[in-house]
């Protein structure tokens, strides 16, 4: 049986934040041991994107792309991938992961609030009362979550600004894709997004990569990790994302941010020796819930196409 389009959206963000979930507790290990710094990794990033998508797209057929849509994916970009990336790296940089995480559930807030103005999507009771449901949840198993909590060090506001920042441009990235998501090709998206930020990511912070101690040592464990967030985290998950974008809402979307801390804890219990506990159980319910309220809430096209139906 074949699945439906909503299905496939919300296996592909699942599939994503499950990689941006592993890749939290990876930067953090990598920044903390001074492998590298929070601004290194994003020109990193930055610059592995931009080349790998341009040569994937030198064997794939051309596509032509509006003017006004060009100067609307160079704006996308630097929301989404320069400044959301850099921010939030520059954070987890200083302040602790159990408050990163905490602060990633303020993503489908933005995100619904900005659907709502930019793409004229409905904020319903039903949406709402699944954004806080979704919060509450990931805040419960955050704080619950004591290996992690014994780990961190460090609980600097201007860190945790800097999460919150990248939150709220990563969501206004999510709104203003949308209907360019459905127009375009992912690699000719990825290609024009990455381009103008890794070279404003080079400019800014080509030092940072060129002389970060990890391309200076011969250890493979540091090296499988940035593999992991350079393949893993930067290339197949911002591949990912325009093909769930043309499958379900930016909210919902975004409401995907809440299954970070929930698989941080899993891979706690599978790989650690963290017991499971009712709180987890409950935080689990109550983020599942809250996707599944966001998820069956009334979008713009099933109110319009109720009235038609009257």
């Amino acid at each position: 049986m074949a699945l439906s389009s909503k299905a496939q959206g919300h296996l592909i963000m699942l599939a994503v934040m499950t990689v941006f979930g592993l890749n939290i507790p990876v930067n953090k290990y990598l920044y903390a041991s001074g492998y590298i710094s929070p601004f290194g990794m994003t020109a990193t990033r930055m610059t592995f994107a931009a080349i790998a998508f341009w040569l994937i797209s030198l064997f794939l057929p051309k596509e032509k792309v509006d003017k006004r849509d060009l100067l609307l994916l160079v704006g996308a970009g630097l929301c989404g991938m320069l400044c959301n990336q850099g921010l939030f790296a520059y954070g987890l940089g200083m302040t602790s992961s159990v408050d990163a995480s905490i602060i990633t559930t303020s993503g489908p807030l933005f995100a619904m609030i900005m659907a709502a103005i930019i793409l004229k999507e409905p904020i319903t009771f039903q949406k709402i009362g699944g954004v806080l449901v979704g919060g509450v949840g990931a805040v419960i198993l955050v704080l619950t979550a004591h290996q992690i909590a014994a780990t961190d060090s460090g609980n600097n506001m201007m860190g945790n600004l800097s999460i919150f920042s990248a939150q709220l441009f990563y969501s206004f990235y999510l709104v203003i894709t949308r209907p360019l998501a459905t127009k375009y090709s992912p690699i000719t998206m990825m290609k024009w997004m990455f381009l103008p930020s890794s070279i404003i990511g080079l400019l800014l912070f080509g030092k940072d990569m060129v002389y970060a101690p990890m391309f200076h040592q011969s250890d493979m464990t540091p090296l499988l990790m940035i593999a992991f967030t350079l393949f893993g985290a930067t290339f197949f998950t911002y591949l990912m994302i325009p093909l769930a974008q043309r499958r379900i809402r930016p909210t919902t979307i975004s409401m995907y941010n809440n299954l970070q801390p929930l698989i941080a804890t899993i891979v706690a219990i599978a790989m650690m020796g963290e017991k499971f506990s009712v709180m987890k159980l409950v935080a689990s319910v109550f983020i599942f819930a809250g996707v599944y309220l966001v998820t069956t809430s009334k979008s713009k096209a099933d109110i319009e196409t109720e009235k038609i139906m009257k």
